[in-house]
């Protein structure tokens, strides 16, 4: 199987040595995601909540370009500045997510990019070979 590598304007472009995700056969692997404003590069807000929500909209762009939507998504890695924030976290994550959930992890970081509050990564599968 080759990889392919996944990439769209719709979300932040990296800000590294690295690309948004890699597909290889079904299975999608999604670099961290900060809250950035894609046309911007910019931080969406300073209010947690906005971050998270921004967040979930860069992942979404991202699985969209693999060929598949947030819900495909079966593991999730949540990293926090400040672990208080996880009860939004569940909030913003049940806006987006619709049972059955994907399997999840939640960190506590001492910082993140560019002074981030929140950052996910996590592995998409798809339904088929897109």
């Amino acid at each position: 199987m080759s990889k392919v590598i996944v990439a769209t304007d719709q979300a932040p472009a990296a800000i590294g040595t690295y690309s948004q995700a890699v597909k290889i056969g079904t299975t999608v692997y999604l670099s961290g995601q900060i809250p950035l404003v894609p046309e911007t590069m910019e931080m969406v807000s300073e209010d947690f909540r906005a971050q998270a929500v921004q967040v979930f909209k860069n992942l979404s762009a991202v699985c969209e370009a693999a060929g598949g939507e947030l819900q495909n998504m079966v593991k999730v890695q949540i990293y926090l500045t400040d672990l208080s924030n996880f009860a939004v976290v569940n909030e913003v994550m049940a806006e987006h997510f619709t049972t059955p959930y994907p399997a999840r992890a939640a960190i506590g970081v001492r910082a993140l990019p560019k002074n981030a509050q929140i950052e996910i990564d996590g592995i998409m599968e798809l339904p088929s070979t897109n």
